[in-house]
């Protein structure tokens, strides 16, 4: 029997996902979490052979509880579960120590035989994020950002709303969220705080 951890901060997702894998003979939920700091607290006393992983989370996002589950020597093999499949999500969640990606559009058997290939220490990867990250491999060309952009995202890692940078900088809010959205593009992320999060795990912004 293969134990399963959820891991989403929206209950009618893990309820959904526990009646799929509880429907297959081999598998059980044991452990359920809404938030990134619950799942490092909930792991440590279940220790489930996979956890399903949602990626956006208020607090400690998925990457962050995948990278602090495994930094204490669980033997948990972690899957991340997404309707996101941006190239910098992706590779975040590989660099953490992730046994996979999928998206959550899986059908259930699709599920059922990743969480069974991941506990047999398989990487299990939906077949369009395969593809994004070789295409990644084999072209990795960092982004670069301008200075301005260097500056805007900066204050925004200090936690300042779009007017308060504008005020700092003494430009428009709408220049603002103009440069916000040309290096959302550049890191292909789609909210703040990814796009902080990337930027400093390519070294375009200090830790």
């Amino acid at each position: 029997m293969i134990s399963v951890m959820l891991v989403d901060d929206h209950p009618v997702v893990r309820e959904g996902l526990r009646g799929m894998l509880e429907a297959e003979p081999d598998l059980t939920v044991v452990a359920e979490a809404g938030s990134g700091d619950e799942a490092i607290a909930v792991a440590a006393v279940a220790k489930p052979d996979v956890i399903l992983m949602d990626l956006r989370m208020p607090g400690v996002d998925g990457v962050g509880a995948t990278e602090r589950i495994l930094a204490t020597g669980s033997a948990a093999k972690i899957v991340v579960l997404t309707t996101y499949e941006t190239d910098a999500d992706i590779l975040r969640a590989v660099e953490a120590g992730a046994a996979g990606y999928l998206l959550k559009d899986a059908s259930r058997a699709d599920l059922a035989g990743a969480v069974r290939a991941a506990a047999r220490g398989e990487t299990v990867l939906a077949p369009s994020v395969a593809g994004r990250l070789v295409r990644q491999v084999r072209n990795p060309s960092a982004p670069t950002l301008s200075g301005r952009e260097t500056e805007v995202l900066a204050l925004v890692a200090t936690g300042l709303t779009n007017a308060d940078i504008g005020r700092a900088l003494h430009i428009s809010e709408a220049t603002v969220k103009t440069h916000l959205l040309r290096v959302f593009g550049k890191l292909d992320v789609s909210d703040r705080t990814a796009a902080v999060t990337t930027a400093m795990s390519l070294g375009l912004l200090p830790r």
